[in-house]
């Protein structure tokens, strides 16, 4: 039996990503991988080199993964290897984390150049979810995910944030392993059998399943809805706004 939000009965919380679930970012975030990484290619292997390509290597190596485990997962996939660096290693830096650094310094200044939308369909579910008294929580990698709920409009929306500083505070490693939507579902009260994941990145999916989750919704806004559902997902819509019967 399910309820009119789409869920099963037990489902009691809902646990949402950020980036491609509830704001419109992960294409900001694909761009900033692909001149990040493509400017690194370059410089290591010349004008011949082999470019990051922004639907099938973000969704593969870097999609809602950690930053560094992004880096890692990309250079592992081209037979690189770099010295891991540290937090703060300058953007020029080829280290992990510095081309990590050059990242997220890329995706802050297009996010302050274009601003943040939220999918108004996601908006709406979460607003439903409120209003039936379901718990509510942001399960990010993200280190920017309060600035960026912020920057939507919807930071009042949720009762709990698990990201990317969290995770690093509390030493919770990052998807596919389902470290931070457990923390999440702890923080919120309820089992992980009483919860639902949204995603809409393969890792998310992983972790859903992994996690033993009451119910895993792929979210596909990339037309990789197979993939969505062997990696995990219950349930495969382009727009929350579908689980309430309506047409995003």
């Amino acid at each position: 039996m399910t309820t009119t939000l789409g869920l099963p009965e037990p489902v009691r919380a809902c646990l949402f990503d950020l980036d491609g679930v509830l704001t419109q970012t992960a294409t900001v975030h694909a761009a900033a991988w692909k001149e990040t990484f493509d400017a690194f290619l370059a410089r290591r292997d010349g004008p011949g080199f082999r470019p990051f390509d922004a639907v099938a290597d973000y969704d593969e190596y870097v999609d809602g993964r950690p930053r560094a485990d992004g880096v890692r997962s990309f250079l592992a996939s081209r037979g690189i290897s770099l010295p891991e660096g540290g937090d703060d290693d300058p953007p020029e830096r080829d280290t992990v984390h510095g081309i990590g650094n050059r990242k997220n310094a890329l995706v802050l200044q297009k996010i302050k150049e274009m601003g943040v939308d939220a999918y108004p369909g996601s908006v709406r579910y979460v607003h439903a979810a409120r209003d039936a008294g379901l718990r509510r929580a942001v399960v990010s990698s993200s280190a920017n995910c309060h600035d960026v709920l912020i920057a939507a409009g919807i930071d009042d929306l949720f009762e709990v944030r698990i990201d990317g500083v969290v995770a690093a505070e509390r030493h919770l490693p990052g998807k596919p392993r389902p470290d931070t939507f457990l923390a999440a579902a702890r923080e919120l009260g309820v089992a992980p059998a009483e919860a639902a994941v949204f995603e809409d990145a393969l890792a998310g999916m992983e972790a859903g399943r992994s996690g033993n989750f009451g119910f895993v919704v792929g979210v596909d806004r990339a037309g990789q809805a197979d993939a969505l559902r062997r990696h995990g997902a219950d349930t495969v819509v382009q727009d929350l706004a579908e689980l309430l019967g309506e047409t995003a």
